[in-house]
């Protein structure tokens, strides 16, 4: 059966798996595509890249995640109740307290991110703030604590920084091959036609290859994170309740994105975009009504 530990080691190997992977596959679009062009320039610049964004995944890739949010740090003194919810939760889960983030937005949501426990960041939207009351906002924080406890927002925000880079690397590949040919016009009409198909499929099948590393991120996190934080306030109501409020909110969040969606404890996608069968396709979290439904049919005595 899962637990916190089972949880934490299995996002390592998945992270490093991801990080793995993603080295090999630029690598090996490099060499394909030096090999085409006979230019083995294209095959170090690949190597460099790969190495350089997978070593920024890891170190930078929550303040990447912060800066998309435009998160805003809190300090104690301006907002001390907060801050005491956090540092209980953290003495009864073992954890170091994360450092705390206000997203300016009205949209009740949260999440997650940093490389390990001792380099967390909790984020909060203002509108959550506004609009749980205290064993809510203890629900919801402690889910958010428990995703630190797994490890789940090392694997989750290194999703997004190579999603990402996956996705712009499209670009990459298109220009490279309408242009990366042209020394070779002449005499070597059949490896242009080559690199132009190669490209063409690059950018059409990036944006689907990005997404299926977003889907990596397994639903069961969700149910494991809602099952430890209900265990470390001894009080599942206060997060069902909150996931209740959170899933009937329909504020739109203005830096919503499909980069960053996976992180937050409920999909920021509202209203018409949140019914696009496109978008449930995707979608990283379990329905909110089977997360109410598990929460109060725990036996917490």
């Amino acid at each position: 059966m899962a637990s916190i530990y089972t949880q934490a080691d299995s996002n390592t190997r998945k992270t490093w798996f991801l990080i793995t992977g993603f080295l090999v596959f630029i690598i090996a679009i490099g060499y394909l595509f030096s090999y085409i062009l006979g230019d083995s320039s294209i095959l170090y610049i690949a190597a460099f890249f790969s190495i350089a964004t997978s070593f920024a995944s890891y170190w930078w890739s929550d303040k990447i995640v912060l800066s998309m949010t435009r998160a805003i740090p809190v300090e104690h003194n301006k907002n001390p109740e907060l801050y005491h919810i956090v540092e209980n939760l953290c003495i009864t889960a073992g954890l170091p307290c994360p450092k705390i983030y206000i997203i300016p937005e009205m949209q009740m949501n949260a999440f997650a991110t940093g490389r390990d426990k001792n380099h967390a960041v909790v984020a909060v939207t203002q509108g959550l703030l506004n609009r749980l009351d205290k064993t809510e906002l203890q629900g919801v924080l402690a889910h958010e604590l428990s995703h630190i406890g797994n490890k789940d927002m090392l694997l989750s925000t290194v999703v997004v920084i190579l999603a990402g880079i996956v996705s712009m690397l499209a670009n990459f590949f298109m220009r490279i091959s309408f242009w990366g040919g042209r020394r070779n016009s002449d005499d070597n009409n059949g490896g242009n036609a080559l690199m132009l198909v190669l490209g063409i499929a690059a950018a059409i099948l990036a944006p689907i290859a990005a997404s299926m590393i977003q889907m990596a991120i397994s639903r069961k996190r969700e149910f494991l994170a809602d099952a430890d934080g209900a265990l470390l306030t001894r009080y599942p109501e206060g997060l069902a309740l909150a996931l209740e409020k959170i899933s009937g909110d329909s504020t739109p969040m203005r830096t919503a994105n499909t980069a960053t969606s996976h992180l937050f404890i409920s999909s920021p996608f509202k209203g018409k975009q949140a019914k696009s069968w496109f978008v449930n396709l995707f979608q990283t979290h379990p329905p909110v009504e089977e997360r109410i439904k598990a929460l109060r049919g725990m036996d917490i005595k």
